[in-house]
Formats: structure tokens, sequence, C-alpha cells
């Protein structure tokens, strides 16, 4: 199926998961490291993008690079504040009017910022983006909104940042199984005290990070004070392990959404004994999320990026989620490091899948219904049916059919 450019670009767009240290401009990364005196191994956009950005990488570790570039010119308010507000712009640019930008807040802390300063320069960002849009929204054109995911690692050495050196400073007789938990739990209750205190608009809890060795179920008692305190929950899951990563989120963590679940149909990357039926588990498993509606985040391109596995858009997994009638919605994960937008991303949906009209629109439509909208769920619905109204009507204008 074939979709004229200026349509793609016009539809109400969403994007659920993407990383704000992945997702800087590459001009703002350039001149902020200039002007803090942080070393790059080029100063040219082309340079970066031949050295540390590249189109295809080698592996997941090689992927990860960039991500000590970004972070550390995103340790004071105004870069936060301006990166996040850069990020809504480029978003609008496409024609995204919903975006759920997550990171993690205990990588930007120090005795500079502490974790309310660090979610307030963000949200500073994104609100004078959004304002500043929504103040030019005329007849029914959608206005665009935004949420906060806060996320937890999996692991983390003391060199990740001021914080978890000083985390494994004062508990210096912990051991590392002790801290990771440790400091998740502690952003757990960080993250619900600002919810409950602050206009911030933080509204999920995420955790992300190696799956190797570092299992989701270490978590739980975060997850389980984020569930108690009706918070939403999102967990990467399935990227580069398999069946059983996802069935902890779900189980473990109270999953309401799935960052990635590449990985969910993958029978021989079951490790379990208990596990004797390999081929009932995941198909159980599928059929679970099917029936929770339990939203994939998938994000083709850096799958391709970081799955050596995966030749071609064939190769993911998709396919399958669409065969069952998954809920899923269709994600950027990093604009800068992936080189994408959400745009390429629905592009090579579709070029890979031939993705029908009927599924296109289900895809987008709900990944607003199963977002974490900040306001009531009353005004969910309403602003949801803006966007089916005018995504409609765009259809129509299209003669898409």
């Amino acid at each position: 199926m074939h979709y004229p450019p200026e349509f793609i670009r016009c539809i109400p767009k969403n994007d659920l998961h993407v990383h704000l240290d992945g997702s800087l401009r590459l001009e703002t990364l350039i001149e902020l490291s200039k002007n803090q005196g942080a070393e790059l191994p080029s100063e040219t956009p082309d340079g970066l993008r031949e050295l540390v950005f590249k189109e295809n990488y080698a592996d997941l570790n090689e992927y990860l690079k960039g991500f000590a570039y970004t972070c550390r010119v995103m340790q004071d308010p105004e870069s936060l504040r301006r990166i996040a507000y850069e990020l809504v712009r480029d978003n609008l640019d496409e024609g995204v009017r919903y975006l759920e930008v997550r990171f993690a807040p205990q990588l930007h802390m120090s005795s500079r910022m502490t974790f309310e300063d660090v979610m307030k320069a963000v949200d500073d960002g994104f609100r004078s983006a959004r304002d500043e849009f929504n103040r030019t929204v005329t007849g029914e054109e959608p206005l665009f909104e935004y949420g906060i995911i806060v996320t937890a690692m999996r692991f983390f050495t003391p060199e990740f940042s001021v914080y978890y050196h000083d985390l494994a400073r004062v508990h210096r007789f912990s051991t590392e199984d002790e801290l990771i938990p440790m400091a998740s739990l502690e952003l757990a209750k960080a993250t619900v005290k600002l919810r409950d205190t602050t206009d911030i608009q933080v509204v999920a809890f995420d955790l992300a990070g190696s799956e190797y060795g570092y299992p989701a179920s270490a978590h739980q008692e975060a997850y389980d004070y984020i569930h108690s305190h009706f918070m939403k929950k999102t967990v990467h899951a399935g990227e580069a392990y398999g069946p059983e990563s996802i069935f902890q989120a779900i189980t473990k963590l109270h999953a309401d959404r799935i960052g990635h679940g590449l990985r969910l149909f993958r029978e021989d990357m079951i490790h379990g004994d208990e596990v004797t039926d390999r081929a009932g588990y995941v198909r159980e498993l599928a059929n679970y999320i099917a029936d929770k509606r339990i939203m994939v985040e998938v994000c083709l391109t850096s799958n391709l990026q970081t799955c050596p596995d995966l030749k071609s858009i064939k190769d993911h997994s998709l396919g399958k989620m669409l065969d069952m009638n998954l809920s899923l919605c269709i994600c950027t994960d990093n604009r800068l490091v992936s080189n994408t937008t959400v745009s390429k991303e629905l592009d090579l949906a579709i070029e890979g899948f031939d993705i029908q009209p009927k599924q296109l629109k289900n895809m987008i439509i709900y990944g607003f219904k199963r977002s974490f909208f900040y306001k009531p769920y009353t005004e969910k619905r309403r602003y949801v049916r803006t966007i089916i109204n005018y995504y409609e009507r765009l259809e129509r204008e299209f003669g898409i059919v």
C-alpha cells in the first residue's frame, strides 16, 4: 500500500517511546559541548554521523556509546530545558500531536540539581513548546499534549553519574544487587510525590537498561509502590532477551505497556528449565498480551541497528504482532542515535509489512488511546475523539480507503 508523503506528514501522530537523551539536535549537542568544554570526536554534524551517530551499528554496545556524549551536556537546568523544548518543536514539525518522553533523572542529579530541579527543567521545556504551539491552533486541528515517563535503570555503576557515585559511596557495604533496587525504589517514591505535589506532567514509570543478568524482578518493590499509588507502568522487555523477560514485566511489574517486545515469539530464547512446552508458553503469553490490550511500543529502526540477527525489516516480529492483532504503536526510541522520525518509522512499517489503511489508522489511534494521558479519563476521551475526527477528515481529503 502506498500513501502520499504529505498524508503521513499531516496525520496526527504520537510517539510513546522516545528517550530524551537519545533525541537531541546534533547542532545543539555540538554547541552545548563547546560551551561546556566537553570534547567530541568531531565538531561537525557530518563527522559525528560518521563516527558516533551512524546509520548502522555493529551491536547494542556501539549503539549506546553516543549516550556518553549526550548525557554529559545535560547536567544543568538550562540545557535540559532547551533540549526538551527543541524535541517538542521537532515533533510538531512532522505532525506529532502527542509525546511521551522518558529519561532517567538519576543520570542528571547532583549537588547542582535535585530530582525536582531536573524534572522541572524538562517539564518547563515541554510546557513552553506546547503552549507556544497551542496558541496558534485553529479550527479542528488537534492540540499538542505531552507526558514525562521516569526511568529507573536495571543496571548502573558509580561512574554513570554523580548520583550513583554518591549512592555507592554512602552505602559502601551494600552489594550491587542491593544498590540497584534501592535506587529504583527511591526513584519510585520521588516520582509519586512529585506527581502528587506539583503540576509537572509525570505520567508513568519505566525500567531500562541491559536485560541480561539484570531481571525485572529485582525492581518489584519499586513497581509495587508505583502500582499501589495508581501510576501507569511501562517496561523495556524483550529487546535483547526472550519471552521470559516480557513475562516478568507483566507478572512482577504489572506492566501496562511493553517497550520493544521484539523477542516475544522467540521460543529459542527461553532459558528457564521450568518451561517444558516452549511453543505453548509463547502462544499463551502472546494471547494474554493481546487479550489484555497490553500495548507493545515497537521501535523498528532501533531494533534493526542493535540486533545483528535482523537482516531486513521483514525479519522483525511486527508482522506476527499484526497477525495476532496486538495493540501496538510505532515509536522512534532515539531520534538522534537512530537518525529517525515518527514519519520515517511509519514509512518503514508500511514498506516492510504492507500496512493497509485500517491497520495504519488502528496503530496510530491505539497510541492515543493507550497513552498515559496526564488529564482525567473523560478529558482523554474528548481529546482522542478530536484526533479521530481530524484523522478521518484527512483520509477523505487524500482519498485513503
